[in-house]
């Protein structure tokens, strides 16, 4: 096990650079089975999630190599067999593995995917598009079995704007035959990054990005080069930092209109915030104003972004309010902002956050990995010294957070226990 101890109080200045998005990273690298040629995907994050993946990969017989941000898969020679619980269950993005596969051979056994413990998160309407486009799905205890004599295009209506289930189905249908037609598809940034990818090794995918995705099949996928977009909860996260204790910290190689949710937040609130073409630069607020917050899918606020925020909702005069409505268990941080001296009540999906209040360092947990994002905010804002244990969470999907925030001067270690 790791943990984190930080000395708060220490103020933020410098560049921090922002690396690949870990939600397309964990996307692109499972679709890369779809090509019979090889692929490059640069700007790959080095995290843990990405070698979870890297080690389904190669249990399927995948070669795969890395050199810096690059990461060249060549798949032509995979075995489509079962992949076990003790690897599926690694991370929640391991299902998108099983639509790969299930687009590639038209069958596929796997077992039900991990990932962080923040509510129930069912799978049903991946499976709902599974079978609109003519696949069989067998359940046995947390095991997937699902075959298809063939995949024919179909239109497919989520019922929720579900990311996981607007890539899986995207995946699947890419080698069906006619065209699929996704509704109420997922509208957030990673997707589109995925259908380039899609489209780069010859797939005819259109709309992505909006509420309507088609998806003519085709034969054959071939080599193709791709780059990760810049991971806009990475910038998020340290743009919170910023406003919590920076001194024109400034947050470099992210795409503003992907973070305009929180820049609109933040600006309410009284942050001052200097947007330049691929940067902002943030210093402390002073004499913050309460906010309310709703989650929602993009464009609206994300609920990646929902832990890390409440940390500088606690220094906000008056009350804010943060409705969440993604997931219903994700508050587990709250009871270790309490302990730090936050005056914070969940009521249902909402918690109500008093302020400004005073943080004191603490022995805290990393329930989850933006639980985590959020009780190192708390860290380096507090008062003394904080400790955050279960660390594993926050290597998940943030590379090289310890280095990152000890170069712009915060007073940070990482330790094994």
């Amino acid at each position: 096990m790791k943990r984190i101890r930080i000395e708060g109080g220490c103020p933020l200045t410098g560049t921090i650079r922002i690396s690949g998005a870990k939600n397309s990273a964990v996307a692109l690298v499972p679709a890369s089975l779809l090509s019979d040629e090889i692929v490059k995907i640069d700007n790959i994050p080095n995290i843990s999630d990405i070698d979870a993946l890297n080690e389904i990969l190669k249990y399927l017989g995948a070669k795969v190599s890395r050199k810096g941000t690059i990461m060249e898969i060549d798949s032509s020679s995979i075995v489509n067999k079962e992949i076990p619980e003790e690897i599926s269950k690694k991370l929640r993005a391991s299902y998108y593995f099983m639509s790969s596969l299930l687009g590639k051979y038209k069958h596929v056994e796997m077992y039900f995917p991990g990932g962080c413990s923040i509510g129930a998160r069912p799978i049903d309407q991946t499976l709902k598009g599974y079978r609109a486009l003519g696949a069989v799905v067998k359940e046995e205890g947390n095991k997937y079995i699902i075959d298809a004599e063939e995949l024919k295009g179909a239109e497919v209506y989520l019922d929720m704007p579900s990311v996981g289930a607007t890539v899986n189905t995207i995946l699947v249908a890419v080698k069906a035959k006619g065209t699929t037609i996704i509704e109420n598809a997922a509208k957030e940034p990673e997707i589109v990054n995925v259908a380039t990818f899609l489209n780069n090794m010859g797939a005819k995918i259109t709309g992505a990005g909006t509420s309507t995705i088609h998806i003519t099949g085709v034969d054959y996928l071939g080599s193709c080069f791709t780059e990760v977009i810049p991971d806009r909860i990475e910038a998020g996260t340290y743009m919170i930092a910023g406003a919590l204790v920076g001194e024109n910290l400034r947050i470099e190689n992210i795409i503003p209109e992907h973070v305009d949710s929180l820049i609109n937040k933040l600006k309410e609130m009284g942050v001052s915030i200097k947007e330049e073409e691929d940067a902002v630069v943030i210093s402390k607020g002073e004499n913050l104003k309460e906010v309310d917050v709703k989650t929602l899918g993009y464009p609206g606020f994300p609920t990646d972004l929902q832990q890390p925020l409440t940390t500088l909702l606690t220094q906000c005069k008056g009350e804010s309010i943060l409705e969440e409505t993604i997931y219903e268990n994700r508050f587990k941080n709250v009871p270790y902002l309490k302990d730090m001296g936050a005056d914070i009540e969940i009521v249902g999906k909402k918690i109500y956050v008093k302020g400004p209040t005073s943080l004191v360092g603490s022995e805290v947990e990393a329930t989850d990995l933006r639980a985590g994002a959020c009780l190192i905010l708390a860290g380096l804002k507090a008062e003394g010294k904080t400790t955050i244990n279960n660390v594993e969470h926050v290597l998940r999907g943030y590379e090289n957070i310890i280095e990152k925030l000890t170069n712009v001067g915060a007073k940070i270690e990482i330790e094994e226990i």
